[in-house]
């Protein structure tokens, strides 16, 4: 299924995007921009990827599709993030952990508009990060996240609110 690619998005030519063998669709708004390095992986489900209007998405950065993955309009990811929205199953001892398959959902990423997430984070499958939020360098999110706070660390916890 082709991908669907706002022309005025400015994609690197060192951007690694998979082709889904399940259907699953990549969506990039208006005035994105992509940086090198930069891997888009169809894996572990059939959601979704949709990148919206005037994102950046810095090198090094990996996206699972996982469950599906959406980020609203004006995103930012600083460099080196995961953002995995699946989980490999491992409850079965007798089984090795490659041979089982993926976890049931957990509902995929939500990002909402106006979000910034730090450099080397990791955005887990079930997390929402609600309007402007800020998501601290380091940081592992794995629920939801109210808007405008500031959130950091592992575990994750509130270290500020944007306001005015």
């Amino acid at each position: 299924m082709p991908h669907r690619i706002h022309p005025t998005a400015l994609i690197a030519k060192l951007t690694d995007i998979e082709d889904s063998v399940r259907g699953s669709i990549l969506e990039i708004g208006a005035d994105v921009v992509i940086d090198s390095f930069v891997k888009i992986k169809f894996v572990g489900g059939s959601g979704d990827i949709t990148i919206g209007p005037r994102c950046y998405i810095n090198s090094g950065c990996v996206i699972y599709s996982g469950n599906g993955v959406s980020l609203g309009a004006g995103v930012l990811v600083a460099a080196n993030c995961t953002l995995a929205a699946t989980n490999h199953e491992c409850r079965f001892k007798d089984k090795m952990i490659r041979d089982q398959g993926f976890a049931p959902s957990k509902g995929g990423i939500v990002i909402e508009d106006d979000v910034w997430i730090g450099a080397n984070s990791v955005i887990l499958d079930g997390a929402i990060i609600r309007k402007g939020a800020v998501v601290a360098a380091g940081s592992c999110v794995r629920g939801e996240i109210d808007a405008y706070t500031i959130m950091a660390g592992m575990p994750l916890r509130q270290i500020g609110i944007r306001t005015a």
